[in-house]
């Protein structure tokens, strides 16, 4: 991420929205969700946290990571991803820019042996993180879900050269991240900066230029996958929904009775928090929510090299 300030604050109490999503029930993710027709009743009732759930184990499934091998999950926030990879079989390194979500990671899941936390920067790694070196061509898989749009579009080239230097020749790259339709300054359509204050971004990737921008630094596009209505699409629903029910004094009181927490906001805050889903109403007419598979070619004159923190792959 272009730095650690840009994002000091995000993703804790610090927003008006992300305390009433913790109220709703996130904790160890923070993404969107993945949301299909039939099951949205129950995101009504339940939350969000089955559907957050839903979109990681989505997004993980397209590394085909194999047990033994050595996975970078890059923007790792509070270690749900990572710890699932480990889990899993892999040997796998979180890093994410901000000291607060690794240290939350760390205490949820740092007993694991086979997943590691860092505080490091995914658009410039250092040379070693929780020990581990980083030399070129040591991973088998670097996975990024809904954090690149944090790192500006310099620093998302940058993210691509570094997974592209990191990987080992027939590696793969996962990247799922919120896009744009078409090329146009995100301010346009949150003139106030709701939205981009809330979230810590300045702009959008248009989804049609990261396989562009995946190419120049080497990579090959194995697949792209439109997620955008099951994710944004139907996660616009809800939250209009919720806006709704809450721009009533019986609406908000009827949220309150099923998640108690929101009792602690006040009338601005109430105001604001409504306020803040219709900017995302209107910015979510064109975006895209897209998941990029991008491979690093195999050379034929043998293996990429190893790191020393890696099993059998």
């Amino acid at each position: 991420m272009d730095d650690s300030g840009s994002l000091t604050g995000a993703y804790s109490d610090d927003s008006v929205l992300f305390r009433v999503l913790r109220h709703l029930g996130w904790d160890t993710l923070a993404n969107i969700g993945y949301f299909t027709v039939p099951t949205l009743p129950v995101a009504v009732v339940m939350g969000p946290v089955l559907f957050q759930r839903r979109l990681a184990r989505r997004s993980l499934a397209l590394l085909e990571a194999r047990p033994g091998q050595l996975v970078l999950d890059a923007g790792c926030g509070r270690g749900d991803t990572t710890a699932r990879l480990g889990a899993a079989g892999c040997r796998a390194l979180g890093v994410d820019i901000q000291p607060s979500q690794i240290d939350q990671a760390r205490r949820r899941f740092g007993s694991r042996s086979d997943a590691r936390f860092a505080v490091a920067d995914a658009t410039a790694l250092p040379r070693q993180a929780a020990d581990i070196p980083l030399p070129d061509g040591s991973f088998d898989r670097v996975h990024c879900l809904e954090a690149a749009f944090h790192f500006g579009h310099e620093g998302r080239k940058s993210f691509l050269s570094e997974s592209f230097r990191l990987l080992r020749p027939g590696g793969r790259l996962v990247l799922v991240d919120v896009t744009s339709r078409r090329d146009q300054p995100i301010g346009t359509l949150d003139p106030n900066g709701l939205v981009r204050g809330t979230w810590r971004f300045d702009d959008i990737e248009p989804y049609e230029r990261y396989p562009l921008m995946a190419s120049s630094a080497g990579f090959t596009t194995q697949r792209i996958l439109d997620w955008t209505t099951p994710v944004l699409h139907r996660a616009a629903q809800l939250s209009a929904l919720f806006a709704a029910t809450a721009s009533t004094r019986a609406g908000r009181q009827a949220l309150c009775v099923r998640w108690p927490g929101l009792r602690e906001l006040d009338t601005r805050e109430w105001d604001e928090v409504i306020a803040i889903v219709r900017a995302h109403q209107a910015i979510g007419r064109v975006t895209r929510y897209t998941a990029y598979v991008f491979g690093k070619p195999a050379r034929l004159s043998g293996p990429g090299r190893r790191g020393p923190w890696c099993g059998v792959g």
